[in-house]
């Protein structure tokens, strides 16, 4: 199942991702912090569940249910939050749960599996980690152009002097949108952050070598080496296992 978290609040989206990450039947999971960032990524990407916040910055999670609504293919939506005065308005906007903040990872589990007997009830299938890459498209304002780029195509991101250029297998796009926006837009489970001004797609690593330090550098391709700074060098080596 492949998750997309609406919340303004960097806490509460770290928190209720913990929890997701323990949840049997999440294959990925997306976050963004406004109702345009989700709308981005709900029309470029298939998402099959939504959890939004009902009281978003200057922005009203119950009017993205709205907007969500009259999409073609919506996905599911549960609501996450720390109001329970919104709960029937938030079911009439066909809402498959409402669970309050603070989270509980029985409470979390219970609202996917919710959804996910609702989608086996309507003879859906739900995206698999997989399949969720092979499909997503993230849009990339490159010059005067919008690109629709692979996320399965990106190998690498690097931040330079206010630009952040993304690295696929064919071409080098240059955009004004920042590392962290994008980290925000990617797979966490394919991608990760290893310095300040890189992020690195897993499966693109090829070689990995000792550098000053005691740190790393990784080889991409013979053109794309990418350093992993002392800051992120304790996660990086326990996500591969070093």
């Amino acid at each position: 199942m492949y998750i997309l978290l609406v919340d303004d609040e960097a806490l509460a989206r770290n928190e209720l991702k913990y929890l997701l990450k323990q949840c049997e039947g999440v294959a990925s999971i997306m976050e963004v912090s406004t109702v345009q960032e989700a709308l981005e990524i709900l029309l470029t990407t298939t998402i099959d569940l939504a959890f939004l916040d009902i009281q978003l910055t200057n922005e009203s999670g119950l009017e993205l249910a709205d907007k969500i609504k009259q999409m073609p293919h919506p996905p599911f939506v549960v609501f996450a939050t720390a109001y329970d005065e919104y709960a029937i308005e938030a079911f009439e906007k066909n809402a498959r749960d409402y669970i309050l903040k603070p989270f509980e990872l029985e409470r979390v589990q219970e609202a996917v599996d919710r959804v996910r007997q609702s989608g086996q009830s309507q003879h859906l299938s739900f995206v698999t980690k997989e399949q969720s890459q092979a499909k997503q498209n993230l849009p990339i304002q490159d010059e005067d152009r919008i690109i629709m780029v692979n996320m399965a195509d990106i190998l690498a991101l690097e931040a330079s002097k206010g630009i952040t250029k993304i690295y696929t297998k064919d071409k080098t796009y240059h955009t004004q949108s920042s590392l962290t926006y994008w980290q925000q837009k990617l797979d966490d489970e394919s991608f990760m952050r290893v310095h300040r001004s890189f992020i690195v797609k897993i499966d693109a690593i090829h070689e990995i070598q000792p550098w000053f330090n005691h740190t790393y550098q990784l080889t991409i391709t013979d053109q794309l080496k990418i350093p992993v700074s002392r800051s992120y060098i304790k996660s990086f080596k326990e996500r591969l296992g070093l």
